[in-house]
């Protein structure tokens, strides 16, 4: 069992070794999250209004 003293002090040496993204990659990141997240709905969106579309015309049900 470790001394829970010693284990504070790892966990502090262990969190100074730690490196943060700048601003600017932080920023850069969060956009490409946007944009992959809009152009992935996107995609779904067209695919679902194709295949419900299909599935219109095959079952001959809907306007």
């Amino acid at each position: 069992m470790k001394n829970p003293a010693k284990f504070m002090r790892e966990v502090r040496q262990e969190a100074g070794r730690v490196t943060w993204p700048t601003r600017r990659e932080t920023t850069v990141s969060t956009l490409m999250v946007v944009v992959l997240v809009i152009v992935a709905s996107l995609f779904f969106l067209l695919v679902d209004s194709v295949l419900s579309w299909g599935v219109t015309k095959i079952l001959g049900i809907g306007g």
